[in-house]
């Protein structure tokens, strides 16, 4: 259930003091909030100084650290010493190629090699393990030889704090990538910075050099490989050629020969059967012109034989002489006779030349037929030759294919392996340094000036934070406003500590006396306080006059007792018949007004041994009256329950106009609850800014329970100089503007 009351939860008040309607304020009440800063004014001050002191502090114990920057360029444009084409390309680099050089910059595989080069390992800036050892080092038993498991988490360790204090970031969106490292000492940030730096370098060399080692060692034997393959290709190949009598020629040059062959033939077939016709036409044409009786003049062959041409030159020219002789011997003559034989002769040699023409025609002819026949056979060799090999060209054109592509895979590798081999030792790296680290002349961290804005930010935050907390976990009342809203009764005044009320500047603030004070000083802003409150407690039930008032409290301590003197002395300088009962039995706090101890009491009257003008006591100095409590007497009945009890009140309130009762703390004792409902009003009592809001609700809960009127709750013991600094909400937060309306 929540502290604070609902309107259906409320206590029987007196509605006369209610407010009449709720005033609206903006939600942003700026007044509030600067009236709770002044509140807490004293506690923001002391945690800001605080937090900035320590900033100070701390940042003063720093030890100092030092950041150098290498700058590396990613290049865009690279040389090329030869035309070969290398095993890892690096290209031309994009934002992605920048970010992901940046991640090889920070990994670990590069970190562990840097500290290996730098020996960092035997650092004690990065191996804490190292001597001086920690304190704590001897708790856990590391004094004897460090496993491999150790060793490996202390290298670990040395990595991790190595790259804690590596910072590698893209320089905005340019390909230089900056390669900061922070340490204690400014040439050693220098140094790792640089060895970053030169380190990645030698990566990218190294990697293209392996790249390049493994491309080579590859190639090569797959060269060997590949190598086998060719061979047994190209073995495959003669052998089918030589099986289908293929040597010497590739499967499309075997076709090519054997159709020009039959081509070829083709054309000497076509000549030689031209030729037959042509020598076998001379033949019977020279056969029928003999068979006709021709002498073999009129042969053609003989018409172009030169043998016959002499012949016949021959026989004209002895044609001649016989006619000569002819006529000059006769017939007879000797002479004539030779020439007629020598005409003889001449005429058989050229009968047996035609002849001998005839017999060559026949042998031509006969050639002619023989080459014709020998054309068409080898014409059909060649046929049946061409279909062979065609057959066995179909098979021996995929083995040549199988070898042709084994061959060029073969010859690919092969360049490849040259080109690889060429380029190694010649790589370049992809990126350059563009900046080495210098050795860094002032500290980076601590960054005094920042730790000092930071600090005092962080000190204004802690301030606020805790002036907030502490406002939230304000647990008592503060102003009327909260009062009313918080518990949901009137509040009926505010009583303020009288030191408080006197000038700052008089001697008797710190000896002034509550009960003295509003007789000394009547026209005091502390005795007006009363005023106030007796004017809140006599128009507490409309209609009805109020005679006797309940005054108590949820705890001890809360000032009820001076409360109620210091009303009743005030009602009576303002010409009230008032009496003041003490109803404290464990307390009788009301004697302390006394010199005397008094020898008789409430309980005395009550119990018949003393009347009731026996006990009353007569304030001379304001004329109200007082019931104490005698310090003898006790009793364990329940008086304040008793007939005796309420025709005391009777009788008081027939003598007096007010019947103040000084009664017991709700919570801690019951008697209240008994003595509440015998009053007209009950005037509840909360000390300012200390009685817990959840005392007030289980007070006012048992009050309501005996059907109590509860008037209200005044606020006591607040510090009017406090409130009028801070108490916005609260009439008292004026106080300056009419305190000097009052006499002091």
């Amino acid at each position: 259930m929540d502290a604070r009351l609902t309107e259906s939860q409320s206590y029987p008040v007196a509605q006369s003091e209610m407010p009449a309607a709720v005033i609206e304020r903006p939600s942003l009440d700026l007044h509030r909030h600067i009236a709770i800063f002044r509140r807490r004014l004293r506690l923001f001050l002391g945690i800001a100084l605080a937090v900035f002191v320590a900033t100070i502090v701390i940042t003063l114990q720093l030890t100092p650290r030092y950041t150098a920057t290498a700058q590396v360029m990613l290049d865009r444009k690279q040389q090329k010493v030869t035309d070969v084409q290398e095993v890892l390309q690096g290209g031309p680099p994009d934002s992605f190629a920048v970010d992901t050089e940046a991640e090889v910059l920070r990994s670990r595989s590069l970190a562990e090699k840097v500290v290996a080069n730098l020996r960092l390992d035997q650092d004690p800036e990065f191996n804490p393990t190292l001597p001086p050892y920690p304190v704590w080092h001897g708790l856990f038993g590391g004094k004897g030889p460090l496993s491999s498991l150790e060793q490996q988490k202390i290298h670990n360790g040395v990595v991790d704090n190595v790259l804690r204090h590596l910072k590698v970031a893209r320089s905005g969106l340019t390909f230089v990538i900056n390669v900061s490292f922070e340490s204690t000492s400014p040439v050693k940030s220098a140094t790792i910075a640089n060895t970053f730096a030169d380190r990645y370098l030698l990566e990218q060399l190294d990697a293209k050099f392996d790249a390049t080692r493994r491309a080579s060692d590859w190639l090569n034997s797959r060269l060997g490989g590949l190598r086998a393959q060719v061979e047994t290709a190209e073995n495959a190949v003669e052998r089918y050629k030589a099986a289908h009598g293929l040597m010497g020629l590739t499967s499309s040059e075997g076709a090519t020969i054997s159709q020009q062959e039959i081509s070829t033939l083709n054309t000497q077939l076509a000549s030689a059967r031209a030729q037959q016709a042509e020598d076998e036409a001379k033949l019977s044409t020279a056969r029928s012109q003999m068979a006709r009786g021709s002498n073999g003049d009129d042969l053609g062959a003989s018409l172009s034989s030169n043998v016959v041409a002499d012949l016949r030159k021959q026989r004209a020219t002895v044609s001649g002489q016989m006619a000569d002789l002819a006529g000059r011997y006769g017939p007879r003559h000797p002479e004539m006779l030779k020439a007629q034989r020598q005409l003889a002769d001449i005429d058989a040699q050229i009968q047996a030349e035609i002849r001998r023409v005839t017999s060559n025609l026949e042998a031509q002819a006969q050639v002619a037929r023989q080459r014709t026949a020998s054309i068409l056979g080898s014409l059909s060799n060649s046929k049946g030759s061409l279909a062979t090999s065609s057959a066995a060209s179909v098979q021996l054109n995929e083995l040549q294919r199988n070898a042709e592509s084994v061959r060029t895979l073969y010859q690919s590798f092969l360049d490849r392996f040259k080109q690889t081999t060429t380029a190694q030792g010649i790589e370049q790296s992809d990126a350059r340094v563009v900046s080495r680290a210098k050795i860094p002349v002032q500290a980076s961290f601590p960054n005094i000036p920042l730790n000092l804005a930071l600090g005092l930010l962080l000190a204004f935050g802690s301030a606020l934070a805790a002036m907030f907390l502490i406002e939230a976990l304000e647990n008592g009342l503060y102003t009327s406003e909260d009062v009313e809203k918080t518990m949901g009764v009137p509040h009926l005044g505010s009583i303020p500590l009288a030191a408080t009320t006197v000038d700052n500047r008089g001697k008797e603030r710190a000896k002034v006396s509550p009960t003295r004070y509003v007789v000394d000083k009547p026209l005091s802003s502390f005795a007006e306080s009363f005023r106030n409150l007796r004017t809140s407690i006599l128009f507490a039930r409309v209609g009805e006059p109020v005679r006797v008032v309940a005054i108590t409290s949820s705890l001890p301590g809360e000032g009820k007792t001076t409360t109620c003197i210091c009303l009743g002395r005030v009602m009576a300088m303002g010409g009230a018949n008032t009496v003041v009962v003490d109803c404290d039995l464990r307390r009788r706090t009301v004697n302390r007004l006394f010199s005397e101890e008094p020898t008789v009491g409430l309980l005395e009257v009550l119990a018949g041994t003393a009347t009731l003008d026996q006990a009353l006591i007569k304030d001379e100095a304001t004329g109200a009256h007082f019931l104490p409590l005698s310090k003898a007497s006790y009793t364990p009945k329940d008086v304040f329950a008793s007939a005796a009890m309420d025709r005391l009140l009777e009788e008081l309130r027939r003598r007096f106009e007010i019947v103040l009762l000084d009664t017991a703390p709700v919570l801690p004792v019951a008697d209240t609850r008994v003595l509440a409902p015998k009053a007209d009003v009950v005037v509840f009592l909360a000390q300012w800014r200390k009685t817990p809001r959840k005392a007030i609700e289980n007070a006012l809960r048992q009050l309501e329970s005996v059907g109590a009127y509860i008037s209200g709750i005044g606020l006591t013991q607040v510090d009017m100089k406090e409130q009028a600094r801070s108490g916005y909400g609260d009439a008292g937060y004026y106080y300056r503007s009419y305190n000097s309306y009052y006499g002091h």
